[in-house]
């Protein structure tokens, strides 16, 4: 009996949890019958040549020097302009913002396309979309189908308000499963992926597949506070949402002028790390380190110059390289912007009137790489001085800096990034045109412990900081 009774109880207590449980759990079931007729499936086609099919499917296998590059040019030699092309589609998602049939969707989901199709959920009525604007940096485009009837609409959400651990519902068309929902939770907010420059996305662990791309992650308001875009393809549970207060900017842009326009600074930017703000003096790793300010450009017009750490933009802080382009791409062109920068331990303020960016011009800045030739060795890097003939390969007006021909393995210069190569363009601060001077430099900073290097990479001006053995 008495046995008997304690199981009785055991399963009472079993039943009242387990209702307890399912009291807790959300009902998805009214949003997504409110949501999903907004919500359309994009399909697409595009043409393209057999070359570039075969480039796009080798293009993880290929490298300069490789035979994938001979067999590639054999090909192309072979067909010249008439390589044979065919019709690919691919499948995405989007929803309504209006209800004349204004649509957001991703740039890749209808990137290069020379045709789109929009399928509503209560509709068997195929739409034919055009593009009314795109913006690759954010991977956000906006589209516009043509009907006589009011469409339903999805509106944005505040996605800053959004907090880790809350419900969200993802709709979308995964596989080419039309309007298919699924829920999970915030898992992160402030996600930099290494897909653009203005990284920032909510993490999700809401099912995203293949075809999600483009269609909206709702809050349980049904309010959209994210646009669905990446997942990791190796991962479970980890999906990447651009955040609505990103978005519905971008998209307002681009019904309204087509196009987005963002401030220009005319800076190379990188964070700081715990060496680099030792050898600048600074308490912290907070702020953008500018490694070069471009001649000419609004940076440089208005005062600030390499080394300078950005720390605040009209008022609004400046934590790392992202939130200053985060920061500067919110200004309108144009726009007189109050910058404060740390220079020699002080703060300084700089008025800015900042530029447009502009992505081709930043594409073409591209100069040869130098070729390396063993001469002195210092810190564990070889360097000798810049020629008249590499100089002027460079597009540089003069000789300038040193060129690092060779790193020993294992070195704190390796550990540190410096590379084969680079042209070291001063260190600590103080130009360097021949490796007395730099060695010299070397053993006045002896009293710090490191070593600042600003290095000409390629495109790009960067800091290395070398702490000593």
């Amino acid at each position: 009996m008495i046995l008997f009774r304690n199981a009785f109880l055991a399963a009472l207590i079993f039943f009242l949890l387990t209702l307890s449980a399912q009291a807790q759990l959300p009902e998805f079931t009214d949003l997504a019958e409110m949501a999903a007729p907004a919500v359309v499936n994009i399909s697409t086609v595009r043409i393209v040549s057999g070359g570039e099919d075969l480039r796009r499917f080798f293009s993880p296998f290929q490298r300069r020097g490789t035979p994938f590059d001979d067999f590639f040019e054999q090909f192309e030699r072979f067909f010249g302009d008439e390589a044979p092309t065919r019709r690919t589609q691919s499948l995405g998602s989007g929803f309504i913002i209006s209800t004349d049939g204004f649509i957001v969707t991703n740039n890749h989901v209808i990137r290069d396309a020379t045709e789109i199709t929009v399928n509503l959920l209560d509709n068997d009525v195929s739409y034919i979309a055009e593009v009314v604007g795109r913006d690759t940096e954010t991977d956000l485009a906006l589209l516009k189908i043509e009907t006589d009837r009011e469409l339903p609409t999805l509106e944005f959400g505040d996605s800053d308000q959004a907090r880790v651990g809350q419900w969200v519902v993802a709709i979308g068309n995964p596989f080419g499963l039309a309007h298919t929902v699924t829920a999970g939770i915030v898992s992160a907010k402030g996600r930099i992926i290494g897909t653009g420059p203005y990284d920032d996305f909510i993490q999700t662990d809401a099912s995203i597949n293949p075809g999600n791309s483009g269609g909206p992650l709702l809050n349980m308001e049904g309010r959209v506070i994210g646009i669905n875009t990446a997942i990791v393809a190796t991962g479970q549970g980890i999906g990447f949402a651009i955040p609505s207060n990103i978005g519905s900017e971008i998209i307002s842009h681009l019904q309204d002028h087509k196009t987005v326009q963002r401030g220009w600074l005319g800076v190379t930017i990188q964070d700081l790390d715990e060496n680099t703000a030792k050898a600048l003096g600074l308490p912290g790793t907070k702020g953008a380190l500018v490694a070069e300010a471009i001649p000419g450009e609004p940076a440089d017009q208005g005062g600030l110059r390499s080394g300078d750490v950005i720390v605040s933009v009209n008022g609004q802080d400046v934590v790392d390289s992202s939130s200053l382009l985060r920061v500067v791409a919110q200004q309108e062109p144009g726009k007189e912007v109050r910058v404060v920068a740390v220079r020699d331990g002080k703060e300084r303020n700089f008025n800015v009137t900042l530029g447009t960016r502009d992505t081709e011009r930043l594409a073409q800045r591209e100069r040869p790489s130098p070729h390396a030739e063993d001469q002195a060795t210092a810190l564990g890097i070889t360097l000798r001085p810049i020629s008249e003939r590499e100089a002027q390969a460079m597009g540089m007006p003069r000789p300038q800096g040193l060129l690092v021909t060779d790193v020993e393995a294992n070195s704190q210069a390796a550990r540190s990034d410096v590379r084969a190569g680079d042209i070291v363009i001063e260190a600590n601060q103080k130009p360097v045109n021949n490796v007395d001077a730099f060695e010299s430099i070397l053993e006045e900073a002896a009293e710090r412990g490191v070593i600042m290097l600003l290095i000409r990479r390629h495109t790009q001006t960067i800091f290395r900081t070398i702490p000593f053995e």
